[in-house]
């Protein structure tokens, strides 16, 4: 019994990824019609991925929602900018990384 819920919720986590990157390359041939040729940051793709990797990572942090729906939530928005248009996403991911990285490295050592 315990073997199939953890199997189940993986088949969950992975659905969520999935369908995260289909949505977010969707969006982004929609928003962007050239391919990569600025360097400027997205401000709506790294809210996204900075609250996709706060979820993820500090999901501990949140206690109204339970683990599985906040881990499901945060990799659907990670997966939105992991899926964007060849060359767009890779800032705000990184920078979603760093924020979200800290925030669990100060709450953790406190």
């Amino acid at each position: 019994m315990v073997i199939f819920v953890t199997d189940l919720l993986y088949l969950i986590y992975l659905i969520s990824f999935v369908l995260g990157s289909i949505v977010g390359l969707l969006l982004s041939y929609k928003k962007y019609s050239a391919p990569f040729v600025t360097e400027k940051i997205d401000v709506i793709a790294l809210i996204v991925a900075v609250v996709g990797w706060f979820i993820l990572l500090n999901n501990i942090l949140i206690p109204l929602i339970p683990p599985m729906i906040s881990i499901t939530l945060g990799l659907f928005m990670v997966a939105m900018v992991f899926g964007m248009r060849p060359g767009y996403g890779r800032y705000e991911t990184v920078i979603g990384i760093i924020i979200s990285g800290a925030v669990y490295l100060l709450t953790s050592t406190l």
